[in-house]
């Protein structure tokens, strides 16, 4: 079995490469991070050049119409380059969310415009720091209108339309559905929320009686939200891994110019002994990546498993690559000139988006005994 990518598919990923190694720099990261700017534009408008925003979105409605192995080549290079932009928030979730359950007058709407980049997706689902359940949506749908408040959603400040998560009185799993909401109408508050990574923004968005639509059937949200939460949790999984390994290698690279006692502090062992770590928690994340990959394209029986399962491994390896570059840096790796900080302020923001690590535990937890009982 070949769990390789094919020769177009690692062709796109080296355009990709090769463009944010020209347009996203360290410098690009860092203006973003030192001021106002909610994401670089001209990187997006170049992504958007490329046609990489409408990837997996189908040929007919304006896209690519590739898949999602391809769009995990995309996200693992985002990820080592920590791009400012809102790939995911757009990409992963709003034009996966419409494709999966949009009606055809839905998907014509608004999937060319977010393929093109004309328009700005994102997925409102929480409503506090905990992950959204059957439970805890409160915000409802009634009569075309939207109430109540999201908290955070990603990108919330830039996005033109939101995909929402909402109560429309049902009972069980039934009682949620999706609601598609576009962002400029009346009735609707955002506030930008602080965050350990101010490249990838998040706001509080208050909805009093604006207007929205169903997306999908009334009663099918939460079925649907966990569908797009798998894809979303693979394709992150492979932008932490790509983060991970930009920090192992900013480590390693730093112990190789950087001398201590006139040796260079490589040759510690206690250095290469972290370095040996971050490779193999690294290399156990992409198996486990490259499994959920297979389990999302062929739509497989145990996709829910095999996304929390590389969800964790991803989250762990990029915290640790993360946390051991700025220790490998010395002191000089916790001053604000260094650029270790990009990798461990996207590591610790994307480790909470989606659910934390306890979520996804519990998730693949779940899964697994649901499975043995049957």
């Amino acid at each position: 079995m070949n769990f390789d990518f094919s020769d177009d598919q690692k062709m796109l990923k080296e355009q990709v490469n090769k463009f944010l190694t020209n347009k996203c720099g360290y410098d690009v990261v860092r203006r973003v991070l030192e001021n106002d700017e909610l994401y670089a534009k001209e990187v997006w408008d170049g992504l958007v050049e490329m046609g990489v925003t409408g990837t997996a979105i189908p040929e007919e409605y304006g896209g690519l119409g590739l898949g999602a192995l391809e769009l995990c080549v995309v996200a693992e290079e985002l990820g080592k380059f920590a791009a400012p932009v809102p790939f995911s928030s757009s990409v992963f979730l709003a034009s996966e969310a419409i494709k999966l359950a949009g009606s055809e007058e839905q998907k014509k709407k608004y999937l060319p415009k977010l393929a093109a980049g004309e328009i700005i997706g994102t997925l409102a689902a929480s409503e506090g720091v905990q992950a959204a359940s059957l439970r805890s949506v409160k915000a409802s749908l009634k009569d075309g209108k939207l109430t109540g408040v999201k908290s955070p959603v990603p990108d919330a400040e830039i996005a033109d339309i939101a995909v929402v998560l909402v109560n429309t009185g049902g009972s069980g799993d039934k009682a949620l559905s999706l609601a598609l909401v576009e962002l400029g109408a009346g009735g609707i508050k955002k506030e930008r929320l602080k965050t350990i990574d101010p490249t990838r923004g998040h706001a509080e968005v208050t909805f009093d009686g604006a207007p929205a639509e169903l997306l999908g059937a009334e009663g099918a949200g939460w079925e649907i939200y966990q569908r797009v939460l798998d894809g979303a949790a693979v394709w992150t999984a492979f932008e932490q891994v790509g983060g991970a390994e930009s920090a192992m290698w900013m480590a390693r690279d730093y112990a190789l110019e950087r001398y201590a006692f006139g040796r260079q502090i490589g040759s510690y062992q206690a250095l290469k002994h972290k370095l040996a770590d971050m490779y193999v928690k690294n290399e156990l994340a992409r198996s486990n990546s490259y499994y959920a990959a297979m389990m999302l394209n062929d739509n497989g029986a145990e996709l829910v498993e095999a996304a929390a399962a590389a969800r964790i491994a991803a989250t762990q390896a990029y915290i640790y690559a993360a946390q051991e570059n700025v220790q490998a840096h010395g002191g000089i790796g916790y001053t604000w000139e260094a650029n270790t900080q990009f990798f461990y302020r996207r590591a610790k923001l994307l480790a909470l988006s989606l659910g934390s690590q306890l979520y996804w535990r519990e998730r693949l937890v779940s899964q697994l005994e649901a499975r043995n009982a049957a």
